[in-house]
């Protein structure tokens, strides 16, 4: 009997403005935009920009007419599948419509970087070079395995291997590697490297020579393990040197770039530009939150789609073709009004969602001190607007807020909670920035250790065990004691 009821699956049906409603919710300013515009290229009876009620009542007095068709065009919530979609939250019980809405309504297109892909750049460099046709089809072969950091990971043997069999070029791992240094010269500097030590190898020889550059080489050359774990007194008496010229060779390796590729702009991917969904204001010492004026368009039922339906209500003979083609126009214009409120709904969904947020973390987004920031989990947010959590997720998963300390992911501003040696509830973010703010403060000759930060931090009177101050280190992407020593 047990296992009966364990195996019990509840399952909802969602009707298909709730379905709309949680796509439309998860997507971000640019990604509704291009909903939209698929919706508008789709659906000719949605039009955009200022209409008079005269044409939707024009529709709804149609509607209520034609009862006797009304069940063609309906669609059934039984055929949903709801494992096709996100999840089955409940949808709030709201249709009120919110004006708090930014004018920025500029630069709506995506920006893409210009000018020719970094392949191209480089197979443009090799005409420079003179190469027989074997030499440059190798050449333009080993360009082409060059990765998006400006490396080639691949072994030699392997690329000779490709070049017989997909190309119909037979030659030697020995030729491949004398054509591999002739990829070494290309720019920028370090393109075409094997491994990191070989990059920073190639960018020192192609520096101007003197006393710090000839030494930085030699360390990347011949101590490449002992540079990389910071063994400094080790390098010390490999190369009898003092302490001043280590630290001038290590400076001139610092300056160097560790992902060449990297560096150029033209390769032609998409450029991620970040639009806030949200912007924050402090006004007068109070906080004002504004929704992207880009996701509130004015979207209206067409005028011309309602005139047909007009035309045909008043014209006396209905003949079977023109019965056809009305219910085809009512059906654009009921996923048209379907589409308007869905996106209505999206506004006021994502409002009042990032606007509890804010509250929630006032005292935050008054200072922008990240010490101030509450522990704050979705249910928090959920439960003080009456909505689903996972409503709550997929506005703070993927929407960002423009505040007076930079644009921030939303996401950001929540955090699970701990107990500090007074009881209080303090957050997570809270002990990371302190433990940042530590380790940043911290004698570099003589780094602070896990335990000896888990030591401090409990002086604080934030009582946290070793292992824990490792796993925030790690979040914070910093490294261990040893490598962040310096001279």
């Amino acid at each position: 009997m047990l296992k009966q009821y364990l195996q019990f699956k509840l399952s909802q049906k969602l009707s298909p403005q709730q379905i709309q409603l949680m796509k439309l919710i998860q997507l971000p300013t640019q990604a509704f935009e291009q909903r939209l515009k698929q919706e508008l290229e789709e659906n000719p009876a949605l039009d955009t920009g200022k209409e008079s009620d005269a044409a939707e009542d024009a529709y709804d007095e149609f509607d209520n007419s034609q009862d006797e068709y009304d069940d063609n065009d309906t669609i059934d919530a039984g055929d949903i599948n709801v494992d096709d979609y996100l999840s089955d939250d409940e949808i709030p019980d709201y249709r009120t419509h919110a004006n708090n809405y930014s004018a920025d309504d500029d630069e709506k297109s995506i920006p893409y970087a210009a000018g020719t892909s970094f392949t191209q750049h480089l197979i443009n460099q090799l005409n420079t070079f003179r190469l027989n046709e074997q030499e440059y089809e190798i050449a333009v072969f080993l360009v082409g395995s060059v990765n998006e950091s400006g490396y080639i990971r691949r072994e030699i043997s392997d690329i000779t291997d490709d070049l017989a069999f997909t190309q119909n070029v037979f030659t030697t791992d020995e030729e491949v590697e004398k054509v591999l240094q002739i990829v070494h010269q290309l720019d920028p500097a370090g393109v075409g490297a094997r491994d990191l030590q070989e990059c920073l190898s190639i960018q020192l020889q192609r520096k101007e020579q003197h006393p710090d550059v000839e030494l930085a080489a030699k360390i990347i050359d011949t101590a490449f393990e002992q540079f990389a774990k910071k063994h400094y007194k080790k390098l010390l008496q490999k190369f009898s040197i003092t302490e001043d010229q280590l630290k001038d060779a290590i400076e001139e390796i610092e300056r160097l770039n560790p992902k060449p590729g990297g560096s150029y702009a033209g390769n032609n991917r998409m450029v991620e530009h970040v639009v806030p969904d949200f912007a924050i204001k402090i006004v007068d010492g109070e906080l004002e939150l504004t929704l992207n004026g880009r996701n509130a368009p004015e979207l209206h039922v067409s005028r011309e789609y309602n005139n047909m339906l007009k035309g045909y209500k008043e014209s006396k003979e209905k003949t079977k073709a023109q019965k056809d083609a009305v219910m085809f126009i009512k059906q654009k214009l009921d996923a048209a009004k379907w589409f308007i409120e869905a996106v209505r709904q999206r506004q006021q969904t994502l409002f009042v969602t990032m606007s509890s947020i804010m509250h929630y973390q006032k005292d935050y987004f008054l200072t922008g001190d990240e010490r101030q920031l509450r522990p704050m989990i979705l249910k928090d947010i959920a439960d003080e607007i009456e909505m689903d959590v996972s409503t709550v997720s997929r506005v703070a998963n993927s929407k960002y807020v423009d505040t007076p300390y930079g644009t921030k992911l939303i996401k950001e501003f929540f955090s699970e909670s701990m107990t500090n040696d007074q009881g209080e509830e303090v957050s997570t973010r809270e002990i990371k920035k302190i433990l940042e703010t530590v380790i940043e403060e911290e004698d570099k000759k003589k780094p602070l250790t896990d335990e000896k930060l888990a030591k401090i931090l409990k002086e604080k009177g934030y009582p946290i065990a070793r292992r824990t101050v490792a796993k925030y280190r790690e979040q914070l992407d910093l490294p261990v004691a040893r490598l962040r020593k310096e001279l």
